[in-house]
C-alpha cells in the first residue's frame, strides 16, 4: 500500500523521532511511505481557535498535498481527527464542491496510526521488543473524536519484553488541549497535577500516548518533579527492535583497546 505520512507540524519540529519511528513501523510492514514535502499545518491551532476562515487555505493545500494517496497516517489523534472530522464541513461551507469532495474522499483515507494498524491491516504484533514498564495515556481526540478503543493497548500488549500497567482515571484529559493551556493555565495544571499523580502511582518506567502533544506537556511536568519517568511515543516503542548480538568477545576487546589508544 502507498501511505502518505501526515507528519504534523510538533512532530516536524520539536519530535521528529516519532517521524522516523511511524515509517519504520509502515516499512516493516512491507508498505511505501512518502512523506509529502507539500504539507504544512493543517489548521488545528486556526479551527481550534475560532480561526476557520483563516484555516481554510491550510485545508486546501493539506489535501492537495495528499491528494493519490491510499491511506493517509498520521501519528496524532488530535490532527487526525480534525481532518477526519472538521475537513468535509469546513470545505463545504465554502460552496467549493469540488474543494467538499476531495475533503471528504481524504477524510476517509485519514487515519491514526494506532487504528490504521489495528483496523485496517489487522495487525496487533508489529514485532516490536521494548524491554520496559510503560503505562498508556489515551489522548482525548483520540479516546473521543476518533474511537480508536483498544487498539494502541492492544498493539502495546503483544510487544515482546513489555509489562503494560493501567493507568488509573486513564480517561480524564491531561491538561494540555493545544491553546487551553496557555489561556486556562491554571486549570490546566491542576489537570496536570492529576494525571501526573496518577501516572507515578503505577511505578511505570515509561509513559506512552498516541500524541505529542500530551506526552511533551506529560513529560515536562514529570521532569520537573526530577520523576524518573520518561516520555515515549507509541511509534518509537513499536518501532522499537531487540539489539542485534554483538561482535565476537575478541573482536570487541580489540575494538576497545583501539579506542583507548587513540
Amino acid at each position: 500500500m502507498r501511505i502518505g505520512l501526515f507528519v504534523t507540524c510538533l512532530v516536524d519540529g520539536m519530535f521528529p523521532d516519532v517521524g522516523d519511528a511511524t515509517v519504520a513501523v509502515l516499512e516493516r510492514l512491507g508498505h511505501e511511505v512518502d512523506v509529502p514535502l507539500a504539507q504544512t499545518c493543517c489548521g488545528q491551532m486556526h479551527v481550534n481557535t475560532g480561526y476557520a476562515r483563516e484555516a481554510l487555505p491550510l485545508v486546501r493545500r493539506h489535501v492537495a498535498a495528499f491528494a493519490g494517496y491510499e491511506a493517509v497516517v498520521a501519528p496524532s489523534g488530535s490532527c487526525a481527527g480534525l481532518v477526519r472530522h472538521h475537513y468535509p464541513a469546513l470545505a463545504e461551507a465554502t460552496g467549493d464542491a469540488a474543494l467538499a469532495a476531495a475533503a471528504a474522499d481524504l477524510a476517509a483515507r485519514t487515519y491514526e496510526l494506532s487504528e490504521f494498524l489495528v483496523g485496517v491491516l489487522g495487525v496487533t504484533d508489529v514485532g516490536a521488543h521494548y524491554p520496559h514498564r510503560v503505562t498508556y495515556h489515551p489522548t482525548c481526540h483520540s479516546l473521543r473524536l476518533l474511537r480508536v478503543g483498544d487498539a494502541p493497548t492492544r498493539l502495546l500488549r503483544a510487544v515482546a519484553g513489555l509489562e503494560l500497567v493501567e493507568l488509573p482515571a486513564a480517561e480524564a484529559c491531561c491538561g494540555f488541549g493545544g491553546t487551553f493551556a496557555l489561556k486556562n493555565a491554571d486549570t490546566s495544571t491542576a489537570m496536570l497535577a492529576d494525571k501526573m499523580r496518577d501516572v507515578l502511582s503505577t511505578g511505570a518506567e515509561v509513559v506512552t500516548a498516541g500524541d505529542s502533544s500530551c506526552l511533551m506537556h506529560i513529560g515536562g511536568g514529570l521532569s520537573r518533579l526530577r520523576a524518573g519517568v520518561r516520555p515515549v511515543h507509541l511509534a518509537e516503542i513499536l518501532a522499537s527492535t531487540a539489539p542485534a548480538a554483538g561482535p565476537p568477545v575478541a573482536a570487541t576487546a580489540v575494538s576497545a583497546a583501539a579506542r583507548a589508544v587513540r
